[in-house]
């Protein structure tokens, strides 16, 4: 047998296997679905059985309660009536007494035996409530009504007993569908002398019946003690046709004279009756005692089946969907192998991808420590944790003019959309601080670059700062972060504005804060993903355990790998919920003793240029500078100060020109700020000091001058000023 037979014997072999698989589970999956159809149908039919008792049982007790009224206000009345025997006129006020103090009953009558008073031959007050709430009395002693052939009077004086009447239309009594219980009264003699009544109306039964909702489908029926319809769907039956003439009509009419005998003798039960079409209807009934009544709620039994057979319906269509489907996983059994291993390689390359983002992410933060091994003046830490294989999280820092500019920040959401809005956020914070200075103008530039293009509405919570290397001096500003801790004499958060995080809201308003370090204080920045590590029990690292590891070193890597070790020691096995990021900046300069600051003031005065020479000799005299640098940098000063002083401000204004001299002990800084119109000296090209005089162009020699003078050379406009900062190294 050659390769193709073999295959071909293989696929026949596997497609009747298969085959023989999808009978099987056919055959399963029906013999399942039939089991379980048999049990579901028996425990609806019996849920549907107690709903009913439940439903019959509450409407009896309801019905019970107004009959039980309606006897007590006659029993109770009965022997106040055998007094008034002997004097009629008095009789109505029992009856009316009656109908007032019970609100079940309508209508009340004494009734005398036709003789018993030979003056009264015929005597029947009737008092009944009329529409407004009050009460009016009649007679029923009339030829038209002709009360002694009435059954609510003939019964009670055959029987000698308490007796409710078949419902009537009382006309002429009540004039309203009623029933009607009586009493027989003796007098002290022991003969019958009256017949005590109590009408009850039917409306209210008729509504209370005819509310009875076991299903959606479903409906009451009240038959009387003949076997009348009282309450029925049908109104044209009630009170027009009684049980026995319903039944036939009816399709089953053997067992529906069966329940007909069951009701009528007072018994309690339940009965299947056919009906066209393959259907049945469940009835279930019961009697109303002492009244002779019988009630009865009738089920079709696709009220009480529908959600089965719906059910049925729905398995059947999922079983053969099943069966589909079972088929389908049969064909696509070959093709599984090749699919699992295009899924391994997808997901090979997607994790490879990852790592690669990984990678770069990480190339663009700072991560070399320390980071200034030449400087003695500063310590700095940091880490960066993700959660997955690329986080949110952030941070950075780098010195400029001797000014440390660090940050740190944290994006909402994770994963590839929040590292990418990392990256573009720590863009953005190393292009524009390297023309500001201001942590506050850094903050809203970044703000309004990042509402710009934030289509996906995330945002960055952002903590800023500028520490100057010198003094110490930090100016801060905090967009929605949470608050360092700085550890100094005391351990304590360093105070923030409530600012809002950066990406929100366009022309947000930022403000600045600013405060100074001593050598040795400690700044401790991080994310939430510290403090809201959690443990497999669900709790939360917390500030206080944070605080005290803090204590625990004053060295920047100590109390980095301290806090790493606190963090990991304390989640255990539970997987990271959020990225784990700290910079830890320890300020080390012991030299700010030997800084001082001079102050100098001029007006926008050509003729005050002379101070400024005064200025810069005090200087040198103080820091013992030679005569030639001491001339350079008046040179340098006064070219730049000349500028603002010709230019800045429009002809004819009053302006100031401020001067901040910073001496320290190896380098010079002057700061010279102003009022007037934005203009950037270090923004002009450089001049061509190769050309002659008639070839090289007006002005660009003065900041020339300056560039070459000194060491470095900044401009930034601050809160509506020109700060133009120089820097020269002695």
């Amino acid at each position: 047998m050659d390769v193709n037979e073999s295959i071909k014997a293989t696929v026949r072999k596997r497609t009747s296997a298969g085959l023989m698989l999808i009978i099987v589970a056919a055959v399963t999956l029906e013999a399942t679905t039939l089991i379980q159809y048999f049990f579901s149908q028996r425990a609806l039919r019996q849920e549907a059985s107690l709903r009913a008792e439940s439903e019959l049982r509450a409407t009896r007790n309801y019905i019970m309660d107004i009959v039980d009224q309606a006897e007590s206000a006659v029993n109770n009345s009965a022997w106040i009536t055998r007094l008034c025997l002997d004097y009629p006129d008095s009789i109505a006020v029992v009856a009316r007494r009656i109908v007032e103090e019970n609100p079940a009953v309508m209508g009340s009558s004494i009734a005398l035996v036709p003789g018993y008073n030979p003056k009264r031959p015929l005597f029947s007050p009737y008092v009944f409530r009329t529409a407004d709430g009050g009460t009016e009395l009649k007679s029923l002693a009339t030829p038209e009504y002709d009360y002694p052939s009435q059954e609510w009077f003939t019964e009670p004086l055959k029987y000698g007993i308490g007796y409710w009447s078949e419902p009537y239309i009382d006309t002429g009594g009540g004039d309203a569908l009623m029933t009607t219980y009586s009493v027989p009264i003796t007098d002290d003699d022991g003969r019958i002398a009256a017949v005590l009544t109590a009408d009850l109306s039917l409306d209210w039964l008729t509504e209370l019946v005819g509310n009875v909702r076991v299903y959606p489908g479903a409906y009451s029926v009240l038959i009387s003690r003949e076997g009348t319809i009282m309450v029925s769907p049908m109104e044209t039956l009630n009170m027009h046709q009684s049980i026995r003439d319903y039944a036939k009509q009816a399709t089953d009419t053997a067992n529906f004279n069966r329940m007909a005998d069951l009701m009528l003798s007072g018994k309690t039960g339940n009965v299947s009756l056919s009906r066209k079409r393959r259907q049945k209807t469940f009835v279930f009934f019961a009697p109303v005692e002492r009244t002779g009544w019988s009630m009865a709620i009738v089920i079709p039994d696709n009220e009480i089946f529908r959600e089965i057979r719906r059910m049925g319906r729905l398995v059947n269509f999922l079983t053969l969907v099943g069966l589909a489907m079972l088929v389908l996983i049969l064909r696509s059994a070959a093709r599984s192998s090749t699919r699992f291993h295009e899924l391994n390689e997808k997901k090979d390359r997607m994790e490879n991808e990852l790592r690669i983002g990984h990678n770069i992410q990480m190339s663009m933060i700072p991560k070399t420590f320390p980071p200034f091994p030449e400087r003695k003046d500063i310590d700095i830490s940091a880490t960066l944790v993700p959660a997955k294989e690329v986080g949110g999280d952030l941070y950075d820092f780098y010195i400029r003019d001797e000014k440390l500019f660090f940050c740190i920040g944290d994006v909402s959401g994770k994963g590839v959309p929040a590292s990418l809005v990392m990256a573009v956020t720590r863009s953005l914070f190393r292009t524009i601080s390297n023309h500001e200075k201001s942590p506050q103008r850094i903050v809203t530039l970044l703000n309004e670059s990042m509402t710009d293009m934030n289509e996906n509405n995330m945002f960055v919570t952002f903590f800023c700062g500028v520490l100057d290397m010198i003094t110490g001096h930090m100016r801060y500003c905090n967009a929605g972060h949470n608050p360092p801790v700085l550890l100094s004499d005391r351990v304590r958060e360093l105070p923030v504005f409530p600012n809002l995080p950066l990406g929100i809201m366009q022309g947000m308003s930022f403000r600045e804060q600013e405060t100074d370090l001593s050598c040795d204080d400690t700044l401790f920045l991080y994310t939430d993903g510290v403090t809201e590590a959690e443990n497999v029990s669900s709790e939360q690292f917390g500030q206080a355990r944070m605080l005290s590891v803090l204590l625990e070193h004053r060295d920047a890597q100590g109390q980095l790998e301290s806090m790493q070790k606190a963090v990991s020691d304390f989640v255990g096995e539970a997987a990271p919920s959020d990225d784990l990021t700290m910079l830890i900046i320890h300020y080390l300069n012991d030299m700010q003793a030997d800084v001082t600051e001079r102050h100098l003031i001029l007006h926008n005065d050509i003729q005050q240029i002379p101070q400024l020479a005064e200025f810069i000799e005090t200087i040198a005299d103080e820091k013992s500078l030679d005569q030639a640098l001491a001339m350079s940098l008046n040179l340098a000063l006064e070219e730049a100060v000349t500028n603002v002083i010709l230019y800045a401000y429009p002809e004819g204004s009053d302006g100031l020109v401020d001067i901040e001299a910073i001496l320290g002990a190896e380098k010079l800084t002057f700061i010279i700020s102003d009022s007037g119109i934005p203009f950037d000296p270090t923004a002009a090209p450089e001049a061509d000091v190769t050309l002659g005089v008639e070839e090289r162009p007006i002005g660009g020699l003065g900041i020339y001058l300056v560039r070459n003078i000194m060491d470095t050379v900044s401009y930034e406009r601050v809160d509506g000023k020109n700060v133009l900062t120089l820097t020269k190294i002695i």
